[in-house]
């Protein structure tokens, strides 16, 4: 039998080493829950965290107290801005796949110092916006309470009880959270409906007109001014990218959810304030929201749908606002969560719960911080309208917009630099528009924050400049780790576990 002769083998040179922890999925302890979420629950997690109802009964009392009749316009100019927006933000979805959504999107574009920044003002920002609307809630609850009851309970014992809710709705888990807050956002835009329709059914004040869409309408004195509340009604729609780990098929399910969410609030908040101007006439709608602009709504469900209806709907308004809470607490987490996975954070809260997969360490902090912020204004006496929710909430509205500005112009530099503008024309465009009218935004609502806070100039001052200053701050971190810390440096970003983004890193 004969042999043959021998393949000499050709040795495989070793691949060069990389660093611990980059380029790898993270470990089955610490990762978050995935397949759990489709396009719908993630649309009513984020339109939940918006809180149609408490923005509708709540909020667009005052911006027809300030621009009248045209009010209903401001909602859809403020749509089409975030559709708009939409287009390039979801672009950079599609192009890199990156899961922490203003943080990686804005690494990407415009390096990782500005990223880091970005990342951590996000969190301050989400935070503000979460734990101001403990107030309100808790007001809210007061009122349902004393109007069903008869009896009052002190507005800190209330919010942090709702603070205890949120947390734990958020440990068990996105799955459980994001059907809760499906049946919340079903009953409270059911409540708005009913209302809507039944001043149409029976004709409204003087008749159904559409005045609100008339150029004397639009172009009001006032109009201006409430496209800060208009703008401020979408907070939280971007945060759709931020389950992208949990999503099934995400490169479809994120860019549907968000489209969807855009969509919705648009429509249904243009339709609703329209149906209240039908409700008390374009002519003294002004005027009505003006001398009762806690309770127009009511006064409204009253009239036209009956007191049973006014009471249901001071049930469902505390239970938007905890739909809201809980919506706004699973994005927090989440920050939390990208940032300790790249060593901003401590490593402490890169874990999540054994059975649950939820980033339950990173809620316990955040309850922790809503606890001492809460119960800081308690001790302090302070009014829990004016102060714990105008207060802390301005923050969180401008810095929010300021991230959409900033990840619009990242959206720009990263298609130009990787010279795609040609591919992704669409997003560019989309993106350039956006710089634009998401830069009067900010503009407009900065100059116009009195509206928001009902605070003096030096306050508002302090507001504002606390977004530039976090921003800042960040930026000098990410300074300190490229020079001391390298290795967590290179991971900032949160980019380095996810496949989509191998060329960007």
């Amino acid at each position: 039998m004969t042999r043959q002769p021998a393949t000499p083998s050709i040795a495989t040179p070793p691949e060069p080493a990389r660093p611990e922890g980059l380029d790898s999925p993270p470990p089955p302890e610490i990762g978050l829950k995935q397949n759990a979420l489709g396009a719908p629950a993630i649309a009513f997690m984020v339109i939940a965290a918006a809180a149609p109802l408490t923005v509708m009964a709540g909020v667009a009392p005052l911006a027809l107290s300030i621009g009248g009749a045209g009010a209903p316009v401001a909602y859809l100019v403020a749509g089409a801005a975030f559709a708009i927006f939409a287009v390039a933000f979801m672009a950079m979805t599609r192009a890199t796949g990156g899961k922490g959504a203003f943080y990686s999107y804005i690494t990407l574009g415009l390096g990782r110092s500005v990223g880091l920044g970005c990342g951590l003002l996000a969190v301050v920002a989400y935070n503000a916006l979460q734990i101001g609307v403990y107030g309100l809630m808790a007001i809210q609850t007061q009122d349902a309470i004393t109007r069903l009851f008869g009896i009052t309970i002190g507005w800190p014992y209330l919010a942090l009880a709702a603070i205890v809710i949120v947390w734990y709705v958020g440990r068990r888990g996105i799955d459980v959270g994001a059907k809760f807050l499906g049946v919340l956002l079903s009953l409270e835009t059911g409540i708005l409906l009913i209302l809507a329709f039944a001043v149409l059914a029976q004709g409204g004040a003087h008749g159904i007109g559409f005045d609100s869409f008339h150029p004397s309408a639009v172009f009001a004195p006032g109009m201006g001014g409430i496209l800060a509340f208009a703008f401020a009604a979408f907070m939280g729609f971007e945060s759709t990218a931020l389950y992208r780990s949990e999503a099934r098929n995400p490169d479809r399910t994120i860019p549907r959810a968000t489209y969807w969410a855009v969509g919705f609030m648009a429509i249904a908040y243009c339709f609703i304030v329209w149906s209240m101007v039908q409700a008390f006439g374009a002519r003294e709608v002004q005027a009505a929201a003006t001398n009762d602009v806690a309770g127009l709504f009511f006064s409204a469900m009253t009239h036209y749908v009956g007191t049973w209806a006014t009471d249901v709907m001071s049930v469902l308004i505390v239970t938007s606002a905890l739909a809201s809470q809980i919506a706004f607490h699973n994005a927090i987490t989440r920050y939390t969560y990208s940032l300790a996975r790249d060593g901003v954070l401590p490593a402490y809260l890169d874990r999540t719960h054994p059975v649950f997969r939820s980033p339950a360490r990173a809620g316990a902090l955040q309850t922790v911080i809503a606890v001492v912020v809460v119960g800081a204004f308690a001790i302090a006496g302070a009014d829990p309208y004016y102060r714990l929710l105008l207060l802390v909430n301005t923050p969180g509205v401008v810095g929010i917009i300021a991230l959409q500005l900033i990840t619009a112009i990242a959206v720009v530099a990263y298609f130009a630099r990787k010279r795609l503008v040609r591919v992704e024309r669409v997003a560019v465009i989309a993106g350039i528009v956006s710089i634009v009218v998401l830069g009067v935004a900010l503009a407009v609502l900065i100059s116009k924050i009195n509206l928001l806070t009902n605070a003096d100039s030096t306050t508002n001052t302090w507001l504002v400049g606390l977004v530039g200053a976090v921003l800042l701050a960040g930026i000098a971190v990410a300074q300190y780790f490229r020079l001391r810390r390298p290795r967590i440096f290179d991971r900032i970003g949160g980019l380095y576990d996810d496949p989509h983004a191998d060329t960007e890193r």
